[in-house]
Parts: C-alpha cells; structure tokens; sequence
C-alpha cells in the first residue's frame, strides 16, 4: 500500500471478477474499477500562444526593475532613509515577491539581503527587539524559512510576568497574524513558539465575524492563514491566492504586481504545454484497455508533480518524474488491486534483477509494466550517462527494487492475515509511500549541486526525508483508511494504533494529527543550517509535505476523489490564466 498520489482508496463502481491469462490457466480475482479521469481529454491539445515572445521580454524588463527592489543598499549611492527602515521594506519586499511566486527570479538577491540582515540582527543587534510585533515575526519567518538558525527567545519580550502572551496583543490584528506565521516555523522544544500558535489561534478567530461575511483584507489573511499557514503551502497556489489580495493594498507596487501576473501565465502556459505531451505519452499506452484496474489520475499526479519543481529549468527534469512517478501508481494498483500473491511474488524478483531477460517469466500484463518501467530509466540513464552522471540511476534502481520489496512485504502480510505494530508498519511504510524514492528521482539530471552524497544521503532516510514521509502516510491514513479496508488492504496506521491501545477511531485520528504537527517541527529543524546536503535540495522533501496539506487537509481524499477544491486548484493552475 503505497501513496505519491498513490493512497490506494481511490472510487470505484462495485468488485468485478475479473479473469486473466497466465500461462493458460485461467486466475479469477476480485478487483476494483476505478471512475475514468474527470478531466477526459481537455489537456491533450496545447495551441502556443502567438505573443509568447513579447511577454518573455517584458517580463525580463521588469525582473530588472524588482530587483533594485530587493537590494539592501539603495541603488543611488546615498539615500536619507534610515538603515533599519530600508532594511524591513527590503523584507517586506521579499516577503510579497516570496507569496506571489516569483522569488525564484530573484534568489541570489533574497539571499545576499537576508544574510546581511542576520549578521546585523542575528544575535538582536541594532535594535531588532525595538521592532513591533508584526516585523519582529517577519524578521524570525523569512530568516528561519531561508534556514538562518534565529533565536525564538526574540518573542519573550512580549510575554508578561508570569510568562503569558501580553493581553495588549490581542487587538493588533496584523501583529498577531505574523507571529501566528512565525510559530509555525518552531521545532522541538520552542514552548514560546508552541504557546504562540495556540495564543493567535484563539485571538485570531476572534477577529472573524460570526455569521457574515468578511469585508476586509485582514479577516480574509487571517481565515485564509487559519485553514493553512504559509509555511505549509505550495508557491503556485499561494500565487493564485496572493495576487487578488495584493492587488487590493492600497501600497502595493505596480511593477512586482505585473510581473507575478505576467510570469503566472507564462508559466501556466509552460505547464500545459508538457502536460499535453505527458496526456499524449499516457494515452498512448492504451492502459485503461490493457490494464482497466489501474487508476486514471494522470492530471492529478501532475499536479503532485508540480508541487516538487515550478520552475521553467525543471521543465525535462519534471517529465521523467511525472513519466516514472506514474508507473508507481501502475504498481500500487497491481499490488493493491489486482495480481495475486504468486504473481507479485515473480514481479518483485523481476524488479530485483532489473534486466529485460526476465520478461518472459511475468505473466502477460505485468510485461507491459516492467517493459516500460525500464524504457524509462534506460532513456534517462543514456541521458544522464553523456553527461558522467550515470551513476544516478544506479541509487534510483537500487531504491526503486527496495519500495518493490516493501510492497510484497504488505502483499504478505495481507496473505497471512497479519496485523503489524505501528511501529513495524510505518518502518515499512515509510519506503512503501515512495517518497523516498520521488525525491531521488527529483534530484536526477539536476544541476551540479547533486553529487553522488546528494543521492547517499537520501537513500539512507534522514530524519528531513523520513518526516516528510510521516506527513503523507498519517494524512493519507486518515482520509483513506475505511475505503482501504474495505477492499482488503493492509491494515493502516488508525488500525494498527486502535489495535495496539485500544483507542477508539476519533482518538487514533488525534494521535496521528499529532504526529503530523510534530513531524513538521522536525521539517522545520532540518531546515536550519547547517544542513547535510545543500539548501535547496531540501525543497523536494519540504514541498512534497506541503502538497499533503493542499490534498488531504481536513481528511479529504483529494487525489481520488477530486472535491470542489482540488478541482479549483487544477483550474487556477492549468486552465485560468490571471487577468492581467
């Protein structure tokens, strides 16, 4: 049982018997069909847009203009400003360019302005604990998000004698927002940050009116941060949502508007150009015929994808992740759904041996899986092997045999009947998600910043990778478990602790909510300098965590059962583009 976007609880119509040919014996299962793609063929085509080229050179004009914005010294060689107030508009600055997705641009940029701001304010230089509350929260989030390893004592300043959140607080509503934001960057054992986020919570859903609508700016962020802190959501769909309210600021600056719009469908454009190449390759495989048991969730598993890298050099990097990352939803399916045991047992030995000479010895529809499974990575080896980076895909073969081992050793368990301890099931199931596996892949091909330590690192689950992991199997649990049972998986987590201590379903949802909370304050940890593998190599664990909140927040099934909101995020993506 595995998830990517591969929960294993997807819709189906009823069990249908289905009978299949395997070395001219006739094998009767059980099987699911799953509901065929909501989305039909809408993607398939892609028509270029005729003015591509001006809209490339605006947006390059404009990138000049917002980067004087984020210098922080002036581009004149004087100013009257003073140093501290040109500093929080330079943070100010970074913080909107951040939420309207655009920061990408402007890396090297952010970077060099946040260091210079740590080593004025890093141990409370200068002033810093003179700021108010809203950019003192600021300061904390933007530097901790970068990985700068700030104290959080910075916020005992505003507790009282008898260590409590000054009652004064609670009406600066802005304030409150921000720090609510900072908190969720604590990890283990900030009690101040841990007291903070329960402090806004509380103050912060007071400033919402009961029963009408909001008719500010600030009600909308505060019931928009309370559903889901910044610090959980994915850059393009925090775009979506940041531009329309930025817009409204009376202060906001026009050009940093103009290019987040501009870039936002420049972009959007991009990403539906590869998804019509991706529908034609899926379609082209003729699976719904070939292998009807098999879920049909392609524009969904690329949305997934895109969580991972936006970014326009990623373009190719994301085409083999999403052409790959769907042949482990094919083998979650087959595990889960279809072969028996006797089968899976001769599909993970095969996958062991990783050579085309095994093909004879699978029964006929599993040729088409591992035929294919190992065009993908022979495609991208000769690729990677040009360039001296052949060795890359040894680590994802030797990981990609170990999730199918993982796998069989569920398919055994639901054999025997087995129930595991919590303990034994999320130590296998932690392979069996496949994020381990995604996130190696994600690195394959990437610039000179993965090393051979790059892909060593990853394949021994560090904590960072392993939490990230934690989120999407709890999530997952949660959304999916009853489904799941119902059609003989192994037992999930929410068993597995019901089991164990005798809690009841709502308890064992608490427990495992918990857990998720916790294992973002390990996210958060990891995150801080210095860290095992460069700094942005860790944004693929990061926004892989991040997409489990955009798809089973609240217990939802997102990927499965695309509700009014996943159908949103899809449009907001892949087929609205932003008013200009």
């Amino acid at each position: 049982m595995s998830s990517l976007p591969i929960s294993g609880s997807g819709s189906w119509s009823f069990p249908v018997k289905n009978v299949c040919s395997n070395d001219n014996q006739q094998v009767a299962r059980n099987t699911m069909t799953f509901h065929s793609s909501i989305w039909g063929a809408q993607f398939l085509e892609y028509d270029e847009k005729d003015d591509i080229v001006v809209d490339k050179q605006l947006v390059e004009d404009l990138k000049e203009e917002v980067r004087k914005e984020l210098m922080i010294k002036p581009p004149c060689c004087s100013s009257n400003e003073p140093i501290m107030q040109r500093h929080l508009k330079v943070m100010e600055n970074i913080d909107v360019v951040q939420r309207l997705g655009i920061s990408y641009h402007f890396e090297e940029e952010i970077m060099e302005a946040l260091q210079h701001i740590y080593v004025i304010y890093g141990d409370y230089k200068g002033g810093i604990d003179e700021m108010n509350l809203k950019n003192i929260s600021l300061w904390f989030r933007l530097l901790r998000q970068q990985g700068f390893n700030v104290s959080s004592g910075i916020f005992e300043n505003h507790l009282d004698a008898d260590g409590m959140f000054k009652k004064s607080l609670r009406n600066d509503a802005l304030g409150m927002l921000a720090l609510y934001e900072a908190a969720c960057m604590r990890i283990e054992g900030e009690k101040v940050l841990d007291d903070a986020l329960e402090f806004t919570k509380i103050h912060l859903a007071a400033f919402i009116p009961k029963n009408q609508p909001a008719d500010s700016l600030v009600i909308t962020q505060i019931k928009q941060a309370l559903k889901q802190p910044l610090r959980k959501r994915l850059q393009r769909l925090e775009a979506v949502r940041y531009i329309p309210i930025y817009q409204q600021q009376p202060n906001h600056n026009e050009v940093i508007l103009k290019l987040a719009k501009l870039d936002f469908n420049f972009l959007q454009l991009m990403h539906k150009k590869e998804l019509s190449q991706i529908c034609k390759w899926w379609k082209g495989l003729e699976l719904r015929t070939k292998l009807p048991y098999v879920r049909d969730r392609l524009i969904e598993g690329y949305f997934w994808i895109l969580a991972i890298y936006f970014e326009p050099q990623y373009s190719s990097l994301r085409i083999f992740l999403i052409r790959s990352c769907m042949w482990i939803i094919v083998i979650d399916d087959t595990f889960d759904n279809y072969g028996t045991y006797e089968e899976l047992e001769l599909f993970t030995k095969a996958i062991d041996r990783w050579s085309i000479s095994c093909l004879d010895e699978l029964p006929e529809y599993m040729q088409l899986i591992y035929r294919e499974l190992l065009n993908v990575h022979r495609e991208m080896e000769e690729l990677l092997e040009k360039d001296g980076k052949g060795y890359q895909i040894h680590y994802i073969k030797e990981m990609a045999k170990e999730y199918t081992r993982s796998q069989f050793k569920e398919a055994k368990w639901v054999k025997d009947g087995y129930m595991p301890t919590l303990e034994e099931y999320m130590s296998n199931s932690l392979i069996t998600c496949a994020y381990p596996l995604i996130i190696a892949r994600s690195y394959v091909g990437r610039d000179d910043m993965v090393t051979e330590d790059t892909f060593k690192w990853v394949s021994t689950h560090p904590p960072l990778v392993k939490a990230s992991c934690l989120v999407l199997r709890f999530m997952d649990d949660i959304a999916t478990h009853k489904e799941e049972q119902e059609r003989g998986h192994v037992a999930s987590s929410i068993e597995c602790y019901q089991k164990e201590t005798g809690a009841s379903e709502e308890e064992a949802n608490i427990f495992l909510s918990k857990q998720v909370e916790d294992a973002w304050k390990i996210i958060n940890r990891e995150s801080l300098r210095p860290t095992d593998v460069p700094f942005p190599l860790l944004m693929p664990a990061i926004n892989l965590a991040r997409v489990c909140d955009a798809l089973y927040f609240e217990g939802n099934d997102g990927y499965n059962h695309a509700g009014k909101e996943m159908k949103t995020h899809i449009e907001s993506l892949f087929i609205n583009p932003i008013v200009i």
